[in-house]
């Protein structure tokens, strides 16, 4: 497949498990975003973002029509801090140690693994692939704690983004920490990290003077990763260098849940005040991109690209990071 993109209703480089609705049988009205405050909570290894007004989306077609990345328009929001970095396997781990907490992948029995990172010996785990993204596969016992399936561990990636965690993991996650997750208008804020219309989080050139700058596919996707960035698969949570507001990765590496329900033309009928997504829809939001994106498939490490998931889907390019509201 060549460097350009060629399918123009190309799904995302995620899967999705058949998902039930957000926030259970019978509910009405946009989710509402939790209570937070700063002064509750360590803010060490959080950046403040301020308080103001961005201009969100984008009205360039490099994106797919499908995902309703415009019209671009302009969003007030209030301040807030946000992880600098995805939360990591050490940082969900002390929460399961703590907790007790069973994902949603444990509860199901298996997640989605890339299929060219399965060990031999665990392809008898594989129950199936996605049709029309047959790099998914679908592994007994793939989780947060074994990526790859039975007998793989976290143990070398501690410092690398907890995957394998569904949309309800995460919010959990972040209410033991007393946080939330962030809305997606102020994921975008963050990520944008001042640079006001930019492509990326940093300008407009992918390799600025030939530095890459995030953790994505190169080469030929799925067959060959020339792997020019450094890293086949996660990165650690740090790597790279931040954006303006002091954010590890908020373009590639892994995908970052957000709070909304995703609908493709919401840009069209947001509020401008602290959007918190649509009323209704059975998918969330999810921004930035994985290290399975490449332009000729999944163009989505791009500031302004969205997608979606089933709130009950994992896969293994799939976490997030928190947000809380400014004292």
């Amino acid at each position: 497949m060549s460097d350009e993109r060629t399918d123009e209703g190309a799904p995302c480089c995620g899967a999705s498990r058949p998902g039930r609705d957000a926030d259970g049988p019978g509910s009405e009205g946009a989710p509402a975003v939790p209570d937070t405050s700063a002064a509750d909570v360590d803010t060490s290894r959080m950046t403040r973002v301020p308080a103001g007004t961005f201009t969100m989306g984008t009205d360039s077609d490099a994106g797919f029509p499908a995902d309703g990345e415009g019209p671009a328009h302009e969003v007030d929001l209030d301040a807030f801090h946000v992880d600098r970095h995805a939360v990591t396997n050490a940082e969900f781990y002390e929460f399961v140690d703590e907790t007790g907490y069973t994902t949603e992948a444990e509860e199901f029995g298996w997640s989605f693994v890339f299929e060219k990172f399965l060990p031999a010996e665990n392809r008898r785990y594989v129950r199936g692939s996605v049709p029309e993204a047959s790099w998914w596969a679908g592994v007994e016992g793939a989780n947060w704690a074994h990526p790859e399936g039975p007998g793989t561990s976290i143990r070398e990636r501690l410092d690398h983004p907890v995957v394998h965690v569904s949309h309800r993991d995460a919010a959990a996650y972040a209410d033991w920490a007393g946080k939330r997750l962030p809305t997606e208008a102020e994921w975008e804020k963050a990520a944008r990290g001042g640079v006001a219309g930019a492509t990326y989080p940093w300008g407009d050139d992918l390799t600025p003077d030939g530095e890459w700058r995030c953790n994505i596919w190169q080469g030929s996707f799925p067959e060959r990763n020339t792997v020019q960035d450094g890293y086949r698969g996660t990165a650690p949570v740090d790597a790279f260098r931040q954006n303006d507001y002091g954010l590890y990765n908020p373009a590639g590496n892994v995908w970052e849940w957000c709070h909304d329900r995703f609908a493709a033309d919401w840009y069209e009928q947001t509020p401008r005040e602290n959007p918190a997504g649509p009323a209704e829809g059975d998918e969330r939001v999810m921004r930035g991109g994985s290290y399975l994106c490449h332009r000729s498939w999944c163009n989505r490490y791009r500031v302004a690209a969205r997608s979606s998931n089933a709130p009950d889907s994992s896969t293994g390019n799939l976490g997030f990071r928190c947000v809380v509201d400014a004292a």
